[in-house]
């Protein structure tokens, strides 16, 4: 069952990523209005009375905000590094090197989506490594 929830997020941890980042800024954006701008967001016709009622509990929402920003950047900093690794080293035309890099090759694709790992078992094939 935790082999089947580790391969969904793996294949869409760039859509998981993003989708936190909404939520994310928003967050941040309420908690920055309510401690900077509390004068704007006072409970007359202001679009902001959504941020006024909510109150204090503004401060926990900016923490979180922070926090959820960070994790989902750090994911779509991870994915990104890893990506471009991957299709860098899968560029070249020498079997020498990808018989060097072939462990690292193969570590870092297993946390990729599975089309990554399609890519080097064709570039292997390829190549007639086994």
């Amino acid at each position: 069952m935790s082999g089947r929830i580790v391969g969904f997020l793996r294949e869409y941890v760039l859509v998981l990523s993003i989708l936190l980042l909404i939520p994310a800024l928003l967050f941040i954006i309420m908690g920055v209005v309510y401690l900077f701008f509390i004068s704007s967001a006072e409970p007359t016709t202001s679009p902001f009375h959504f941020i006024y009622q909510v109150g204090i509990w503004n401060d926990y929402i900016l923490v979180l905000g922070l926090i959820l920003l960070s994790i989902s950047a750090y994911y779509m900093y991870s994915f990104f590094t890893k990506r471009k690794y991957v299709l860098d080293e899968l560029k070249t035309d020498k079997r020498s090197e990808i018989l060097k890099k072939r462990s690292k090759l193969e570590s870092t694709v297993k946390q990729l989506p599975s089309k990554y790992q399609k890519m080097l078992s064709d570039k292997e094939d390829e190549f007639d490594i086994r």
